[in-house]
């Protein structure tokens, strides 16, 4: 008899998995992401993170990277609302800072910098995990100025003829060229546009 913290579906009865459960396996293994990075963790140590037993977790997921492409859905999923921004009751300038302070990689996760980083590298072991991670944490953020930028355009307050995509890679990399620097990144959205703004707006 499975351990009352188990989940019950795979009880004679076909009861439903219990949410809670797999939320505690999720999240157990985002923290082992964290500090010991994909190679190194073990379903083993997520098991035991979880307090479960290894059959109840390979119940849930076939493999360590099943697992951990779910471990990171539930994180883009927390995320997604934070890819838009309503410009409708910001000046121009404060919409682009708005923008790019949503660019931070720990805007909702104080952790990502350093997730980022473990996913890098595993470029060259597992090269899917940075698709992943490129697709759905990278690509939405920088996509987000880029939109932005371009409703600005539309509304003549961003001159015309600006390059959206170097733009906003740029922006992306300055929280990183912090965190290597070891300086505080709250300071970088209004830093950044103080910078670009002069010479982006549109001149009238």
């Amino acid at each position: 008899m499975p351990p009352p913290n188990e989940e019950s579906g795979s009880r004679p009865g076909g009861r439903p998995r219990d949410a809670a459960l797999d939320e505690a396996i999720i999240l157990a293994t985002r923290e082992r992401l964290v500090r010991d990075g994909y190679s190194l963790m073990t379903i083993g140590d997520i098991a035991a993170d979880a307090k479960v037993s290894r059959p109840t977790l390979y119940r849930r997921w076939r493999t360590k990277f099943d697992l951990v492409v779910d471990a990171l859905d539930y994180g883009f999923r927390r995320q997604r609302d934070s890819y838009t921004v309503d410009l409708s009751s910001m000046a121009p300038r404060e919409a682009f800072t708005e923008a790019v302070r949503r660019l931070d990689p720990a805007y909702f996760n104080p952790d990502a910098m350093v997730l980022m980083g473990n996913f890098a590298g595993e470029a060259i072991r597992t090269p899917e995990l940075l698709g992943i991670l490129r697709a759905h944490a990278v690509e939405p953020r920088v996509t987000l100025v880029e939109n932005v930028l371009a409703q600005l355009q539309d509304s003549g307050a961003v001159r015309d003829g600006i390059d959206r995509h170097t733009i906003a890679t740029m922006c992306f990399g300055s929280y990183f060229a912090a965190f290597y620097r070891g300086e505080n990144r709250d300071e970088i959205p209004e830093a950044v546009v103080s910078v670009l703004w002069p010479a982006i707006a549109a001149r009238d």
